[in-house]
């Protein structure tokens, strides 16, 4: 579905088939949520993804998920409505989308031999609630050879991911020693904990 043009979105409203309006241009999103059963239509329009510099890693994907979310929400009728955000922290620091091959490689030699945060953001809302939460997921790394990384970075291209990797790829079946939480979190959606708010607070079901 597309966007309605920009400056008219607070006009008219768009017309979805389904209940559930998927907020999200990932396509990993948008399989874990049609593997969960649930029939959703896709609506994205273009956003600006800065934040606030003083917000902690996790006020950070919680802040980006309701974002989308208000924005997203003045164009639809009373529809459900998820968006996401996911961000990579390694020692504090937040690593976003490589823009080039360089940045890639860097990003994920920084990630070898370590272990690091994977935290989405998700809001839940309909027009008469919103719900905000964040789920965390710890990933460890092999030693990554130089090979390697050159290897994933031009075989996968992986410019759309937040630390430049995706854990369902050739680098993730690799190169992954341990998680700790959600592996579907990892992907971009922590699959259990939105399942049990679609249900649950929403009365939601597969069909």
């Amino acid at each position: 579905m597309e966007a309605a043009p920009q400056g008219l979105v607070s006009i008219y409203k768009m017309s979805f088939s389904h209940q559930l309006i998927l907020g999200s241009n990932s396509p990993r999103r948008r399989e874990l949520l049609a593997n969960m059963g649930f029939s959703f239509d896709v609506f994205t329009q273009p956003i600006d993804e800065s934040y606030p510099g003083a917000l902690k890693p996790k006020e950070v994907a919680k802040h980006l998920a309701e974002l989308k979310n208000n924005i997203y929400r003045s164009s639809i009728e009373d529809q459900i409505l998820l968006t996401a955000d996911t961000i990579v922290v390694l020692n504090g620091s937040i690593l976003g989308k490589p823009a080039n091959p360089m940045e890639a490689y860097n990003m994920i030699s920084k990630l070898s031999n370590d272990i690091h945060s994977v935290i989405t953001g998700v809001c839940i809302s309909s027009p008469d609630n919103q719900i905000l939460f964040t789920d965390e997921t710890q990933v460890a790394f092999k030693p990554l050879s130089q090979n390697e990384i050159r290897y994933y970075v031009k075989k996968y291209a992986p410019f759309d991911k937040a630390g430049a990797y995706g854990i369902q790829e050739w680098i993730g079946l690799i190169g992954v020693t341990s998680i700790k939480g959600s592996y579907f979190n990892v992907m971009g959606l922590p699959t259990e904990k939105v399942y049990n708010i679609l249900t649950d607070e929403f009365g939601l079901f597969p069909k």
